[in-house]
């Protein structure tokens, strides 16, 4: 292992995942384990072009890996999308004497840390930290699993008013515009439907499944609705639709929200986390630049930033057989 970096920066970007605290608090341990200076740097790319930097210790990341959210904030900058900006950004790095940058983030946080990457032959790693679970290179992000949990949660305690009162309800759920969240806590929630933008089955299909649904003497369902599905206009138009189309049917839209955001990570997302940040820090000491970190068959990987950013995540084909078959 070749050491020629001796001051680390890390920073968060972008949307908050359960779990950022973790990945923080390995690359910080782990910087000190092998004698390197760690820097956190708040509020993201703005904190950066702002100086906004502080030296951490082992002892500044205690008691910090169950809590969600991330102590060194997160903002979007406009400012950095300009070379004024990221001129600015570097010049605080070199005020800092920091060598190296830790990226914790999606794929908007990567795209500015693969440009800034290039135009300063600066080593940078990212670390996928998402909700949304849609970075390439990596079979789950950071927060994902907690987010998928969350949203669980909520489809089992409103199928208990669902069943109550025999209604159909329209569960939202977050993931932009991918559909990882609303297929897994619609699989684990056993949804009747799961509306996704990768698999648009049409509004005319949704329609026949609910109807056959009825005709198999199911007094309620719960359809879980990614919030980048195109079934519907909005899932509040897609709500109405049904019900003038379906009078046997009396529906109700529940958005879970940015909830799925929050909360303490699992003890999945915490290792997943831990494992992430100890391999980023060691990827940069080999002496290796724009690459992000990922977990790929229960193995840590490396992808190049430009693959993670560029190529786009599969949905897998097999969860979508099992939804086939369980909702018939």
């Amino acid at each position: 292992m070749s050491k020629q970096i001796q001051n680390i920066g890390i920073m968060t970007s972008g949307g908050d995942s359960p779990g950022m605290n973790a990945a923080i608090r390995a690359v910080v341990r782990t910087a000190v384990f092998y004698k390197m200076d760690p820097y956190g740097i708040y509020r993201g790319y703005q904190g950066l072009i702002e100086g906004d930097i502080e030296r951490f210790t082992a002892r500044k990341v205690s008691n910090i890996i169950n809590r969600g959210g991330t102590i060194l904030k997160t903002a979007r900058s406009q400012e950095f999308r300009t070379v004024e900006g990221r001129k600015k950004a570097y010049e605080q790095l070199k005020k800092h004497h920091i060598d190296a940058l830790v990226v914790i983030g999606g794929d908007g946080s990567f795209t500015g840390a693969q440009v800034f990457s290039e135009e300063f032959n600066f080593p940078v790693i990212g670390i996928p930290a998402t909700i949304d679970n849609d970075i390439f290179g990596t079979d789950f992000s950071i927060g994902f699993d907690t987010a998928s949990n969350t949203a669980t949660e909520a489809i089992d305690k409103i199928r208990d008013t669902a069943s109550s009162h025999d209604r159909l309800f329209f569960i939202e759920v977050m993931g932009r515009n991918a559909g990882f969240l609303a297929l897994y806590s619609g699989i684990a929630g056993g949804a009747e439907e799961i509306l996704i933008p990768e698999e648009n089955i049409g509004i005319d299909k949704l329609v026949e499944s609910l109807r056959r649904s009825k005709r198999a003497g199911k007094t309620s369902s719960i359809v879980v609705v990614a919030e980048g599905d195109k079934t519907g206009k909005n899932v509040f138009e897609l709500a109405k639709y049904v019900d003038d189309n379906l009078k046997e049917y009396e529906s109700r839209v529940v958005i879970v929200g940015h909830i799925q955001r929050g909360g303490s990570p699992t003890t999945f997302d915490r290792v997943l986390a831990s494992r992430l940040g100890v391999k980023a820090v060691e990827v940069l000491l080999d002496g290796q630049k724009g690459l992000m970190v990922g977990y790929k068959n229960n193995k840590v990987e490396v992808t190049s930033l430009k693959d993670a950013i560029n190529l786009k995540r599969e949905i897998n084909k097999e969860l979508l057989y099992i939804v086939d078959i369980l909702t018939t």
